[in-house]
Order: structure tokens, then sequence, then C-alpha cells
């Protein structure tokens, strides 16, 4: 018998290719066919079949408020209201600005943009100009988006020019992208040495390889060796940002970057990304400076109300959010950890804050070579056991999870059972 979330999904397939409109959405590293999601409320989604799922992946992360917060809802619609669009310029724009900058000291400057990919693409063009060099510095397992250059393998040896990680991508634009092993300052300074490099960009915390922590002195070592190599520093903050702490991992590491990537939070679940840093570097951007870059939706009302709503109140409950992510997190991660431990499977655990992985993996993993040797069978056994038991986690083992201040100790006691019986039948070989 088959669900209405399985007609759906056929249909999809008709006119949309693999029936989805983002690749990880249809399930293919976990097996099974994707739930067709009809709402969501705090921690919970409802599939087109009526099944209730605890969210623990939160729209790729930006739900930190859980879905439908009624703040963001209300400025939701009082701007719609107004009009979903202008193209031109309005006060909520400022106003975000003015929010952002206040957690984010390194942002002197900044300008709206509709995504992640645009924030980073928009990045590195600036950085270039400003640096006058071409080449640029990105890490395996770090995701920066689907432009060229970033769409790019990691080669073998130290610092190896990239080669495409996806068709369409021509050889010439990826081979102006150095990608390096996440994690060793050694093979950052041989890189440096060796190239007029324009930017490092890096997650400060990785999210697309599964959660991966930096080492210690790791973000301290790309700061002082892109500023004696006059490269820029840009955090692609997208997922950390306003969620390892509210001004992001440059706040909980102590790092001061060149330029700063943002979205997810930003818009409060609305499509909504960010680019911003130093004035003088900024104020290339046309009508400044000779850097174009633009967007009819940059800067969308909607999107301004949802963030202004979404970074206005936890900028107001700063510490009783951020105290009670790290509690909620903290409780699931460990407990779930501790039943594959009772259960012998084996198991890394990474977390920092509110964003975690589960590897299915005996050794530390601190790079993408170690997160890549993680048993991916059995990850795909436990993802669809715990779906089927109404805990829905990122389906990749390469995702990071995310926690929500919706969620509650009865939500974690249900996903730490439901993983228990998970982890069983795995270790009987079922």
């Amino acid at each position: 018998m088959t669900g209405r979330s399985d007609s759906l999904f056929a249909r999809a397939r008709e006119v949309i290719p693999g029936g989805v409109n983002s690749p990880v959405r249809a399930f293919r590293a976990v097996g099974g066919e994707p739930p067709f999601v009809v709402r969501g409320e705090g921690a919970y989604l409802w599939d087109a079949d009526g099944t209730r799922f605890i969210d623990y992946f939160g729209s790729w992360g930006p739900m930190i408020l859980g879905h439908a917060f009624p703040p963001v809802v209300e400025a939701i619609q009082q701007a719609a209201a107004r009009s979903a669009s202008f193209g031109a310029s309005t006060q909520a724009e400022g106003d975000l600005a003015e929010l952002v900058q206040a957690a984010y000291p390194s942002i002197e400057k900044m300008r709206f943009v509709s995504s992640g990919t645009e924030a980073t693409m928009s990045a590195i063009r600036v950085a270039r100009a400003f640096t006058n060099r071409k080449y640029i510095v990105k890490f395996e397992g770090c995701y920066h988006g689907h432009a060229d250059g970033l769409l790019v393998k990691a080669g073998s040896g130290v610092a190896t020019f990239g080669i495409p990680g996806s068709a369409g991508v021509p050889e010439e634009a990826a081979h102006l992208t150095l990608a390096l092993p996440f994690n060793d300052v050694a093979a950052v300074e041989t890189a440096l040495a060796g190239q007029s490099i324009a930017c490092i960009i890096v997650e400060p915390v990785v999210g697309n390889a599964g959660c991966i922590p930096p080492a210690p002195g790791y973000l301290e070592a790309l700061r002082a060796l892109t500023a004696k190599h006059g490269a820029l520093l840009i955090f692609d903050e997208v997922m950390t940002g306003f969620r390892v702490a509210f001004g992001g991992a440059q706040e909980l590491y102590g790092i001061c970057p060149d330029l700063t990537t943002l979205g997810k939070i930003l818009g409060g679940g609305l499509p909504c990304g960010a680019f911003g840093g130093r004035a003088d570097i900024m104020d290339q951007l046309a009508p400044l400076g000779p850097v174009y870059q633009a967007g009819t939706l940059s800067g969308n009302p909607l999107a301004m109300a949802a963030g202004i709503a979404t970074v206005g109140y936890l900028r107001e409950h700063r510490a009783a959010v951020y105290a009670k992510l790290e509690k909620l997190s903290a409780a699931v991660a460990d407990g779930v950890a501790a039943a594959g431990d009772r259960a012998g499977v084996p198991l890394t655990t990474n977390r920092v804050g509110a964003m975690f992985t589960w590897f299915f993996n005996s050794a530390p993993v601190t790079d993408f070579a170690t997160a890549a040797q993680s048993d991916t069978g059995h990850f795909a056994a436990f993802h669809q056991a715990i779906l089927n038991a109404g805990v829905w986690l990122p389906p990749s083992q390469f995702e990071a999870a995310f926690m929500s201040t919706a969620h509650t100790d009865e939500d974690i006691a249900q996903t730490i059972d439901a993983a228990s019986q998970a982890f069983t039948s795995i270790a009987q070989g079922n």
C-alpha cells in the first residue's frame, strides 16, 4: 500500500529532475522515498500521510526557534500585506543590517542577497578585486554553494589545484581553486607560500561533511597566515551564524575575519543571505567601486521582516536561548552516543553548540578524509529505522543535525529510545 507522499513523489519526478529541487531531498544516500511535508509547528513536521516527525534538520538550519514561530509568522504576514516585493530600498534593510552588525563587529558594511551561494560567490569576487589576485583556497568537505569555482574535488598532495566536482564546470574555473584538508595548518602554509592567493574561505565549523570542529589553534593559524601573506580570510557562517553563538563562530572562537557570509537563520526561514566585512573591502562594490553585484529580490521585504523578528528575538533572549540550546543539544547528542555504545555500534559524536553529527566511525573525525571512513550503510539503516519511529534526521551521514528551542525533554527521550532500538537492530545485523 502506498501513501500520498509516494504519489506526490511520483508526480514530482515527472516534472522536476529527480523529483526534488535540491539533491539531498531525494534520500538517495539513505534509501526509501522522501516524505512530502505539508506543515511544521515547533519541533515537528507532518507529512502528506499525516505522520508526525521530530525534526532535527530544521530546514537545514534556519529554524532555530522552531517552525511557524508566532512572532516570525506575524512579521511575515504584516510585511506581505504591504506587498511581497518592491525592488526598491526599505527601512527594514537598515534595521536588519544594524542587528547583524551588533552581533558581528567584524562586519562594518554588508549587502543582502537571496541565498548562501550568492553570498559566498560575491564575497570571493570582492576579495579578488581587493587583492588583485585570482586564486582561492577552500577545504575538503566545506560546501560554499554551487558556484563553479567552489564545486571542486581535492586532489592528492598537500595543495592540489581543483578539478571539477560537477559536470558543466570548466576545468579553467576549477583550476583557480586550491582544495586543502581541513585542520591541516602545514597545508595552508605551503599553499600561501607557493601561490598568490586572494582569499581563504572556510566553514569555521564544518557542517557539510557532518559537524567537524576546528582543532585548537587552527582558526588562529588561518588568521595569522592570511594576514602574513596578504590574503583575505572569509568565514562562511551561513550555517554557524547565530547558531553556535549569537555572534557565530567568530564570537565562539574569538577570531575576526575580513569578510563573513551569512544565511539560514538570518532570514528566519525565508530565502536570505548576506556578505559583509571591513568597510574598505566592501566599498569595492558598485555603486562606490568597480565590483558589480546585484539582485532584484535582494533585501526582499518579507525576508527582512522574518530576519528582524528572528534575530531580534535571539538578541533579546540571548542568554536563555543559547543556554537551552546547549542543554538540549548535549542531552540528545550524548544520549544517542551512549545508546550506540551500549549496543556495541561504533560511533564518534561531534558537537559544537546546537549542531551535531553521529558518525558511524570508531575513529576521531577531524576532516573530510576521516569522515569519509564512516559506515554509510549503517547510517542508512539507522536513518530508516529512526525515521520509521518518527524522528527525522538529515538524510546523509555527511550533514549536521540541528536543535531548536522548540524541542523538549520528551522529544529527546523519544529520540534516544528510537535510536536505541535502531542500534540494537544494526548490532544484530538486521
